[in-house]
């Protein structure tokens, strides 16, 4: 009604002007309400439209800020992944042979063989794969036994150093259980010597051990290893029956016996 008085105003000024019929007043009110509701709707879809943008815009910062800022699980794996387990002598010395030689485990021969408890047969080693193991291969059990002996170990049980240039290999006509006696002297100076032997049975043994490759590799500075490869033994203690031939043969006991990895970090 307010836009008719405005009207009905405007026609009262204008006298003189032709007068405007009551009809036409209220044809013009009528407009004039629809053009002022028509902008007063584009208007406030303007200010819905605005406030969802940034209504919108708010969210995907906060989602934003969320995931920079949320910590992540601990323990998760891009944060701390779990270390690995430490593999066991026997995973290591498993690593540095073919895997055809069989499943390998460390074993204490001495509670095999004598019977005696095993926190009693325990030794003191010095290289880091020194020990016993047992090699598992089609039914039959056979054992490595590796060793390191420092200087001051040697001399304490030879009475002097480990010298390489006593040659280990025995003279013609020399009666011995070792055949195919081979010495190498390698390039470092160290020597290597690995034999076979057939382990004779003695009466009064309690363990018949079956045929065998022995290596010794001396070193320059008085130290030395020793490896014994066997084909198993035969007692009330016994794992299993005797392999064919030893467990690992004579080029892998070179390549075993020369490798950094069996002698223990220099200081």
């Amino acid at each position: 009604m307010k836009d008719v008085h405005e009207l009905l105003g405007r026609a009262a000024d204008d006298a003189g002007t032709p007068a405007l019929s009551t009809g036409t007043v209220y044809a013009r009110a009528a407009r004039i309400r629809r053009r002022r509701r028509a902008l007063v709707s584009a208007a406030a879809l303007t200010v819905v439209a605005a406030g969802a943008f940034t209504v919108a815009r708010a969210g995907e910062h906060t989602a934003h800020s969320s995931v920079a800022t949320t910590p992540r699980p601990s323990g998760s794996p891009e944060t701390s992944a779990a270390p690995a387990p430490a593999l066991t002598k026997a995973e290591r010395l498993a690593a540095l042979l073919p895997p055809d030689v069989g499943k390998i485990e460390e074993v204490l021969l001495l509670a095999l063989t004598k019977g005696i408890p095993p926190e009693q047969a325990k030794e003191t080693h010095l290289g880091p794969l020194d020990g016993q193991y047992a090699f598992r291969k089609d039914s039959g059990v056979g054992y490595l036994v590796l060793t390191y002996e420092d200087r001051e170990a040697v001399t304490a049980k030879e009475g002097r150093p480990a010298d390489p240039d006593v040659d280990l290999c025995p003279q013609p006509g020399q009666e011995t259980s070792r055949t195919e006696c081979v010495r190498e002297a390698l390039p470092d100076g160290r020597v290597l010597t690995l034999w076979k032997s057939a382990m004779p049975f003695r009466g009064g043994d309690e363990v018949r051990w079956g045929p065998e490759l022995t290596g010794q590799l001396v070193q320059r500075d008085g130290s030395q290893l020793l490896v014994r490869s066997s084909t198993g033994f035969e007692s009330t203690g016994t794992q299993g029956p005797l392999l064919d031939e030893p467990p690992v043969s004579r080029e892998q006991l070179k390549a075993l016996l020369t490798g950094p990895e069996v002698l223990p970090e220099k200081p």
